[in-house]
């Protein structure tokens, strides 16, 4: 009997009636190997956390009258405060005892972990994309020109923005789901439909000028070709002449809102680094309430751990007029500081140059599959692009920590997670492996151990 429980559970426990643990058996590597100096002796509810009596006592009553029953309990153990999930078969065992037989729930828990992550990022990325979809559609409506979306095989119209149903059609019913061309003349037509077979041929094709079917309004037509995940579509632009002279008055409108409302943060600075204006989504990121708490302030106030990282910016934008991708941190008025990257550019302007500086908050909120990433750089890349941003003894030991870490992580794979063949075959002792665990938070269940 010893012999087939042995290789069905993970270690078993003999008590008698009244709730004394008798003998404790264990067949994983992954237990402790003192339960038995711990537990022997002790009555199951003391070794058990809080709120796990009750259950044991039911299950440890209906034991005795020989009705088996399944019961998960939560031991204690002094270097885990998760404690030891254990799920147990309850069963009557000889002149009067008890015989639990329990199954390790760690490696369950951290399956059930890593599924919670797993929806975490799925849930993350759908917003993001909901957010993308936003702002395209925003722009798609903003834009002046018509803007029609067309089926490469049937030539229906699948979207239009609001100005080219105007354009075309006066209705929204008169345009979605209708073959084009449609709203022109019929030379007009066919000349589309040319257009959209040379498209199709060789990707792209030079502006025709063509005429709508009211015979007076001209229109610039442009189209490109797309396909994506097997669909092909057609997209075309359409700009009236009269429209030219509004759409160039418009513009700076149009700029101001964009910039006011765009998702990223946007600051205008002189050549010093001195903040002339701000969008509203920096002041969110910076977490404060007007323009006017930032106005003529140095932007290294806010942007980099110092002064050096706007200076850099600020030289390069004089040398090369565009910066892209540069890393650094916005510190908030309150709360942690932020990582981000920056893009920026000089304009020149009649009244003196100016820097306009476009930031995007990159700071991760799901974890990686490797927990350790949550407290350490991944590459040794990552160590060397903080450079400047980061003391040389921070740079130093984060790059210890970084080697230290993926060998205890390249060693567990090797050895499929059995923590006693890694720790010698990392040529530490045992205690000194789950300590490196805990501290580098590696396995999830580092703690349990």
């Amino acid at each position: 009997m010893a012999g087939l429980i042995s290789r069905v559970a993970d270690l078993a426990l003999t008590l008698d009636e009244a709730g004394t643990i008798l003998e404790v058996e264990s067949w994983s590597t992954e237990l402790p190997e003192d339960l038995a100096d711990l537990w022997v002796g002790s009555m199951l509810s003391d070794t058990l956390a809080p709120g796990g009596e009750d259950r044991a006592s039911f299950a440890l009553a209906e034991g005795a009258q020989g009705s088996g029953q399944r019961v998960d309990l939560v031991h204690r153990l002094e270097d885990s405060p998760e404690g030891l999930p254990v799920q147990y078969q309850v069963m009557a065992g000889e002149a009067g005892q008890v015989l639990f037989v329990g199954h390790d729930l760690r490696s369950d828990v951290s399956l059930r972990q890593q599924l919670v992550n797993a929806q975490q990022a799925l849930e993350q990325d759908y917003w993001r994309l909901r957010q993308v979809e936003t702002r395209y559609r925003r722009l798609f409506d903003m834009v002046t020109d018509a803007v029609l979306v067309l089926d490469a095989l049937s030539f229906r119209v699948l979207e239009a923005n609001p100005r080219a149903i105007e354009l075309l059609a006066g209705s929204d019913k008169g345009l979605i789901g209708k073959v084009f061309p449609r709203g022109m003349n019929v030379e007009s037509g066919r000349a589309v439909q040319e257009l959209l077979a040379e498209i199709r041929t060789v990707g792209r094709s030079q502006q025709h000028n063509l005429l709508l079917a009211d015979g007076e309004t001209r229109v610039d037509v442009s189209a490109s070709f797309l396909r994506q995940a097997g669909e092909e579509r057609f997209l075309l632009r359409m700009g009236t002449r009269q429209a030219v002279v509004q759409k160039l008055d418009a513009t700076g409108v149009y700029l101001q809102e964009l910039v006011r409302s765009a998702p990223d943060a946007v600051v205008l600075t002189d050549v010093d680094g001195r903040i002339m204006a701000v969008n509203n989504s920096f002041l969110e990121l910076a977490q404060l309430v007007a323009q006017e708490q930032v106005i003529g302030h140095s932007a290294d106030r806010w942007l980099g751990r110092s002064g050096v990282d706007l200076s850099v910016l600020l030289s390069n934008l004089r040398d090369k007029s565009v910066v892209k991708l540069f890393s650094s941190t916005l510190m908030p008025q309150a709360g942690s500081p932020a990582e981000v990257e920056i893009s920026a550019c000089r304009l020149e302007e009649p009244g003196g140059a100016a820097y306009a500086l476009f930031i995007r908050d990159v700071e991760r909120r799901v974890a990686r599959d490797h927990p350790v990433s949550a407290k350490l750089p991944s590459s040794i890349e990552q160590v060397t692009q903080r450079v400047g941003r980061v003391p040389l003894k921070e740079l130093v030991r984060e790059s210890t920590d970084l080697i230290e870490a993926l060998c205890i992580e390249t060693a567990l794979e090797v050895t499929q997670d059995n923590r006693a063949s890694a720790a010698e075959l990392l040529g530490l002792s045992r205690q000194s492996l789950y300590a490196k665990l805990r501290r580098f938070n590696i396995g999830g269940d580092a703690d349990t151990d």
